[in-house]
């Protein structure tokens, strides 16, 4: 807020729910919302602003690009000095295999559409069938179909595409998107049944839309909440997801944060049926395809417990599936010597041995 000229800085994106821009707001409500964020730096972007709202560190990545760090002046966004350019990182992924990459939208239902992005592989031949590999997260906590630098996860597609893999992204409504108030607040009280529903409708339109797609090729995956909606997916939906990879999951919402679960879900007592159908245990009986679970043991955001509740579910029911537990591993699974690598080989084993990578003729 800069009261003394008036005004109110945000981040907006009236035009493209994947990217974030600055802009400002006269506090009597006249005249239009300006942007300051410069025109020719499509992306997603942030700000560390001074309080007398003069300077601002500015952060602008997009998607495959990495961080740039700058100190900029305000309201003219002039450089006035660059913090971090990244250039060695920037030189040595233009030095890879180059993947292909769209963002798109789907088509889920009258007046639902999805926001998604696509990664091809580099040789990409649209008259041949290929597998795909969802990524998923579908909480409202987070959005994953946004144009910034991805980090880890991005490189770890990019290697997936190369390897003859199209990676698709797409985001369930209820996710922190700029697309108003209904797109927020329509998953209240129903976490995990509602994002569910649209990841398959979205999943059967991509089908549809992309003759490329083979149906029988459809592997899911995700971390944290989108471990647990994996789990919903592949029990849920059996018919779709013949592969998932399910990292650190919710596996019961009644063991999860109250400050968190409670937010979206109301009280337990008040949403009974749908804390208990929005839960992936509830549904393992229904697995059909391979399914790898993977838990830190010491994680302390999603506990081990929630790991424990599925895999005596899928034992009940007789439902064979692999697992690794990561020994006092937190919920990021990256502690102690090797484990990162570990964890992302295990997932690319796990992947190429149970859903074949390539192309195959229509």
């Amino acid at each position: 807020m800069d009261e003394k000229k008036g005004r109110a800085y945000y981040i907006a994106s009236p035009n493209n729910p994947t990217q974030r821009y600055l802009y400002r707001s006269k506090l009597n409500g006249k005249g239009n919302a300006e942007r300051i964020t410069p025109d020719d730096q499509p992306g997603t972007h942030s700000y560390q602003m001074s309080p007398d709202a003069k300077w601002a560190i500015h952060t602008y990545s997009s998607f495959g690009a990495p961080n740039t760090i700058e100190l900029v002046s305000l309201p003219d966004h002039k450089v006035v000095r660059t913090l971090a350019a990244n250039e060695r990182l920037k030189n040595t992924l233009s030095n890879l295999t180059q993947t292909p990459y769209e963002f798109f939208r789907v088509t889920i239902e009258e007046g639902v559409e999805l926001d998604g992005w696509m990664i091809k592989p580099h040789d990409f031949d649209p008259s041949k069938k290929y597998p795909v590999l969802f990524h998923v997260y579908g909480e409202p906590a987070g959005q994953t179909v946004l144009d910034r630098w991805g980090g880890s996860g991005y490189l770890w597609h990019v290697m997936m595409a190369q390897q003859g893999y199209v990676v698709v992204s797409i985001d369930n409504r209820g996710t922190p998107a700029p697309r108003g108030r209904e797109w927020r607040k329509s998953v209240y009280g129903q976490i995990g049944i509602l994002a569910s529903h649209d990841q398959a409708k979205g999943a059967k339109a991509i089908m549809e839309k992309y003759d490329f797609v083979d149906p029988d090729r459809i592997a899911i995956w995700g971390w944290s909440g989108g471990g647990s909606m994996t789990l919903n997916m592949m029990f849920r939906y059996p018919g779709i997801y013949k592969t998932g990879m399910s990292v650190a999951p919710v596996g019961n919402q009644l063991l999860y944060d109250n400050i968190y679960q409670e937010r979206y879900m109301g009280l337990p007592w008040e949403n009974a049926e749908n804390y208990k159908n929005g839960s992936p245990f509830t549904h393992a009986k229904n697995l059909e395809g391979n399914l790898l679970i993977v838990h830190g043991t010491g994680d302390d955001n999603v506990h081990y417990q929630n790991a424990e509740v599925v895999i005596n579910e899928l034992i009940k029911h007789n439902k064979y599936f692999s697992m690794m537990a990561y020994p006092n591993r937190s919920h990021g699974i990256y502690e102690g010597q090797n484990t990162s690598r570990h964890l992302r080989e295990l997932l690319t084993r796990y992947l190429k041995d149970n859903l074949e990578a390539g192309p195959k003729n229509k």
